[in-house]
């Protein structure tokens, strides 16, 4: 019975985990916002400057449901941890952004 007792206290006292509803809308929110970019890359359903807003707009709204699905960001009980985590996470988006804006322009002029 302590051995019950002193698990269960420890669970609360520990961070908080997602549902398994929630991880399973997280990814399949995340499958559409893969599958939406490469549609429009394979099958040409955009072009140019709507095609670069569309890749951007899915990158965002990738970013914004690992952080709230994933990592729990809604969750925290700490806000501190909530910011780093924020800042790390925008810090990597633009990152990642940038480098794709960059690689695709190279691309772009190079043929």
């Amino acid at each position: 019975m302590a051995q019950h007792t002193a698990s269960h206290g420890a669970h609360e006292h520990g961070e908080s985990h997602g549902s398994l509803k929630s991880y399973v809308i997280g990814f399949i929110l995340s499958l559409v916002l893969t599958a939406i970019p490469l549609g429009v890359v394979l099958n040409g359903w955009l072009e140019g400057t709507a095609a670069y807003v569309a890749l951007m707009a899915c990158a965002v709204l990738q970013f914004a449901v690992q952080l709230v699905f994933f990592m729990h960001l809604r969750e925290e009980k700490k806000p501190r941890y909530n910011l780093l985590a924020l800042i790390f996470g925008i810090i990597i988006l633009i990152t990642i952004v940038a480098g794709s804006i960059w690689i695709m322009m190279y691309n772009q002029v190079a043929h």
